[in-house]
Protein backbone atom coordinates (compact mmCIF):
# COMPACT_ATOMS: atom_id res chain seq x y z
CA UNK A 1 0.00 0.00 0.00
CA UNK A 2 1.06 3.49 -0.87
CA UNK A 3 -0.24 7.31 0.55
CA UNK A 4 -1.95 9.03 -2.78
CA UNK A 5 -2.54 11.61 -0.59
CA UNK A 6 -3.04 13.59 2.98
CA UNK A 7 -5.08 16.33 3.35
CA UNK A 8 -5.77 18.08 6.78
CA UNK A 9 -8.37 21.58 7.46
CA UNK A 10 -10.50 23.51 9.92
CA UNK A 11 -12.61 25.15 10.69
CA UNK A 12 -13.72 27.96 13.53
CA UNK A 13 -17.00 26.55 14.78
CA UNK A 14 -18.36 29.93 15.20
CA UNK A 15 -17.74 30.61 12.02
CA UNK A 16 -19.37 28.05 10.53
CA UNK A 17 -22.60 28.57 12.42
CA UNK A 18 -22.85 31.93 11.56
CA UNK A 19 -22.64 30.89 7.53
CA UNK A 20 -25.32 28.23 8.34
CA UNK A 21 -27.53 30.95 9.77
CA UNK A 22 -26.82 33.45 7.24
CA UNK A 23 -27.37 30.88 4.52
CA UNK A 24 -30.20 28.44 5.83
CA UNK A 25 -30.06 26.06 2.40
CA UNK A 26 -25.89 25.88 2.85
CA UNK A 27 -26.48 22.48 5.19
CA UNK A 28 -28.37 20.60 2.38
CA UNK A 29 -25.25 21.80 -0.02
CA UNK A 30 -22.45 20.54 2.14
CA UNK A 31 -24.34 17.51 3.50
CA UNK A 32 -25.85 14.57 3.12
CA UNK A 33 -29.52 14.31 5.50
CA UNK A 34 -27.60 10.94 7.01
CA UNK A 35 -24.93 13.66 7.84
CA UNK A 36 -27.40 16.29 9.34
CA UNK A 37 -28.89 13.76 11.51
CA UNK A 38 -28.17 11.99 14.87
CA UNK A 39 -29.36 8.20 14.57
CA UNK A 40 -32.06 9.48 17.38
CA UNK A 41 -33.54 11.69 14.65
CA UNK A 42 -32.17 14.83 16.15
CA UNK A 43 -30.17 17.20 14.33
CA UNK A 44 -26.32 16.92 14.69
CA UNK A 45 -24.93 19.71 16.63
CA UNK A 46 -22.82 22.71 14.74
CA UNK A 47 -19.43 21.34 16.50
CA UNK A 48 -19.75 18.13 14.93
CA UNK A 49 -21.47 19.20 11.32
CA UNK A 50 -18.28 21.69 11.21
CA UNK A 51 -16.14 18.99 11.83
CA UNK A 52 -17.45 17.07 9.34
CA UNK A 53 -17.16 20.12 6.82
CA UNK A 54 -13.35 19.89 7.40
CA UNK A 55 -13.14 16.84 6.61
CA UNK A 56 -14.68 16.91 3.02
CA UNK A 57 -11.95 19.81 2.62
CA UNK A 58 -9.57 17.51 3.96
CA UNK A 59 -10.65 14.85 1.63
CA UNK A 60 -10.79 17.21 -1.41
CA UNK A 61 -7.32 18.44 -0.82
CA UNK A 62 -5.60 14.40 -0.20
CA UNK A 63 -7.59 14.09 -3.99
CA UNK A 64 -5.22 17.12 -5.27
CA UNK A 65 -8.11 19.97 -4.56
CA UNK A 66 -9.66 18.98 -8.63
CA UNK A 67 -12.54 21.09 -9.87
CA UNK A 68 -15.85 20.15 -9.94
CA UNK A 69 -15.98 17.69 -6.89
CA UNK A 70 -19.87 17.89 -5.46
CA UNK A 71 -20.07 18.30 -1.20
CA UNK A 72 -22.60 15.75 -0.82
CA UNK A 73 -20.32 13.02 -2.68
CA UNK A 74 -17.98 12.50 0.28
CA UNK A 75 -20.07 11.03 3.04
CA UNK A 76 -18.90 11.01 6.97
CA UNK A 77 -20.52 8.21 8.05
CA UNK A 78 -19.53 6.84 11.59
CA UNK A 79 -19.40 3.44 12.46
CA UNK A 80 -21.14 1.47 15.66
CA UNK A 81 -17.47 1.96 17.23
CA UNK A 82 -17.82 5.64 16.96
CA UNK A 83 -14.91 5.36 14.48
CA UNK A 84 -15.82 7.73 11.11
CA UNK A 85 -15.09 6.72 8.12
CA UNK A 86 -15.72 8.18 4.57
CA UNK A 87 -18.18 7.07 1.57
CA UNK A 88 -17.36 8.11 -1.48
CA UNK A 89 -19.76 8.61 -5.09
CA UNK A 90 -20.13 10.00 -7.86
CA UNK A 91 -17.17 13.09 -8.65
CA UNK A 92 -15.15 12.15 -5.40
CA UNK A 93 -15.44 7.93 -6.20
CA UNK A 94 -13.98 8.92 -9.91
CA UNK A 95 -11.29 11.43 -8.65
CA UNK A 96 -10.55 8.47 -6.06
CA UNK A 97 -10.02 5.64 -8.76
CA UNK A 98 -8.27 7.87 -11.51
CA UNK A 99 -5.68 8.27 -8.45
CA UNK A 100 -6.03 4.56 -7.45
CA UNK A 101 -7.59 5.30 -4.02
CA UNK A 102 -8.47 1.81 -2.63
CA UNK A 103 -8.79 3.04 1.37
CA UNK A 104 -9.51 6.16 3.12
CA UNK A 105 -8.46 6.85 6.51
CA UNK A 106 -10.18 10.18 8.36
CA UNK A 107 -9.49 11.15 11.74
CA UNK A 108 -12.26 14.27 13.64
CA UNK A 109 -12.25 16.52 16.38
CA UNK A 110 -13.23 19.70 17.78
CA UNK A 111 -12.50 21.59 20.54
CA UNK A 112 -11.72 25.14 22.04
CA UNK A 113 -14.14 26.36 19.36
CA UNK A 114 -12.12 24.30 16.44
CA UNK A 115 -12.89 22.01 14.56
CA UNK A 116 -10.37 19.88 12.89
CA UNK A 117 -10.20 16.56 9.86
CA UNK A 118 -7.17 14.90 8.73
CA UNK A 119 -7.83 12.38 5.87
CA UNK A 120 -4.99 9.74 4.07
CA UNK A 121 -6.30 8.37 0.75
CA UNK A 122 -4.12 5.09 0.36
CA UNK A 123 -3.63 3.04 -2.76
Amino acid sequence: MSIIGVGIDVAEIDRFAASLKRTPALAERLFVERELLLPSGERRGVASLAARFAAKEALAKALGAPPGLLWTDAEVCVEDSGRPRLRVTGTVAARAAELGVQTWHVSLSHDAGVASAVVIAEA
